[in-house]
């Protein structure tokens, strides 16, 4: 096992990351993209791991044994930290706290590594506070950017960073990891990472979880039932509520936890009432996990109109007689007589229509059913 084992269909990605990480080629500041799924984050961190591997043969790099790649993969290295926001947005100081960490010596390992895996999500001035810091980088320090697409990081950010760019791997890859990794049986395995749309994450999730296999091929389905405006509206209602209930059953069990945490660490008494003190920390957690759930739902909603779009991107295939295998392999037959009574223009204004309500969404502050109802009339 090393660290480089869970970037499946990445062959050039590793090639790069592991001579970078034997010292040819290492630079400051990297910039890591690739659709959602591709596994950005995680070769970031592989990476991470590799340089302050605790093995002194470069060629044996990542090993993914030693304490120090088995306390990075954990993440509780001391000396490599991962920024992930639950918010719409990374504060401006939120970015200045990075750039003091950044200015810090390691204490252990050969490097101070900040991971920043949403870098698409700071604005303008809060990048700025960053561009210094990149420009002008302590001597131990190394910068990695994690993005969707370079055009997601300001032009002067990304020219100071070296690109590492992933792709979606092949949905047999991840069939493959799902079976090694987490021991799905390979045939659903298969239908994971096929419904996934090689997205790994997701994949693990529809492997792991029924309800969520039998929500998704609900949303999936919803286009055969779509007659009139009454029928639009309904359907817009029940995405909302589908895409609500999938973020909430990620959210529940882990706010839970984090209180008991919380709590168990402030020393809270088993019973009774708490101290004023530690009600008010009790309150900026419980503020933090419903600014996370508000992300959580949007999110949600952006996947479920994924899985939607994956409808019509079947129908097209079908139109327009390629042989490229479906998404919904299992709906062939109501996708076929779908694709009988429309065309592939009307398909492409459909699919046009939810690419529309996704971006105001995850872009505007537009209320979700709103958007959804706005699309949902376009599919009729």
């Amino acid at each position: 096992m090393t660290v480089w084992d869970d970037l499946q269909g990445q062959p050039a990605v590793v090639a790069q990351l592991q001579q970078a990480a034997n010292g040819e080629g290492l630079t400051h500041a990297w910039l890591f993209t690739g659709p959602p799924g591709s596994g950005r984050s995680n070769a970031a961190k592989a990476f991470a791991a590799a340089l302050n591997c605790d093995q002194e043969d470069v060629r044996r790099r990542g090993c993914g044994e030693c304490p120090a790649c088995l306390t990075i993969l954990g993440e509780t290295h001391a000396d490599v930290a991962f920024v992930r926001t639950e918010k719409v947005t990374i504060t401006i100081d939120e970015a200045r706290e990075l750039v003091s960490t950044a200015g810090n010596r390691p204490s252990s390992g050969r490097w101070r590594i900040i991971v920043v895996e949403d870098a698409d999500r700071m604005a303008e001035r809060t990048t700025n506070v960053l561009l210094k810091a990149i420009e002008e980088p302590t001597p131990r320090t190394i910068w990695m950017l994690c993005a969707p697409s370079p055009a997601d990081v300001l032009v002067t950010i990304r020219s100071r960073c070296r690109p590492v760019a992933l792709r979606l791997p092949p949905a047999a890859d991840v069939a493959a990891l799902l079976v090694k990794r987490d021991g799905v049986e390979p045939e659903l395995a298969e239908r994971a990472a096929r419904a996934a749309q090689s997205h790994v994450g997701i994949a693990r999730r529809l492997a792991r979880d029924a309800d969520a296999r039998e929500r998704r091929l609900e949303t999936v389905r919803f286009p055969l039932g779509l007659r009139g405006i009454t029928a639009a509206v309904l359907m817009a209602e029940k995405l909302v509520k589908i895409a609500t209930e999938e973020a909430n059953s990620s959210n529940d069990e882990r706010d839970a936890a984090e209180k008991v945490a919380l709590l168990a660490t402030l020393g809270a008494p088993e019973t009774g009432t708490l101290p004023p003190a530690m009600r008010s920390q009790v309150k900026q957690l419980e503020d933090d996990q419903k600014r996370r759930a508000k992300r959580s739902i949007t999110d949600s909603l952006d996947r479920t109109l994924t899985d939607l779009m994956s409808f019509y991107r079947d129908v097209l295939i079908i139109q327009m007689g390629n042989g490229v295998e479906l998404v919904n392999v299992e709906l062939r037959d109501e996708l076929e007589e779908f694709a009988r009574r429309s065309s592939p223009e009307v398909t492409l204004a459909r699919m046009d229509a939810i690419n529309k309500a996704r971006q105001r969404i995850t872009t505007t502050n537009v209320a979700p059913l709103l958007a959804i109802e706005s699309m949902a009339a376009s599919l009729n």
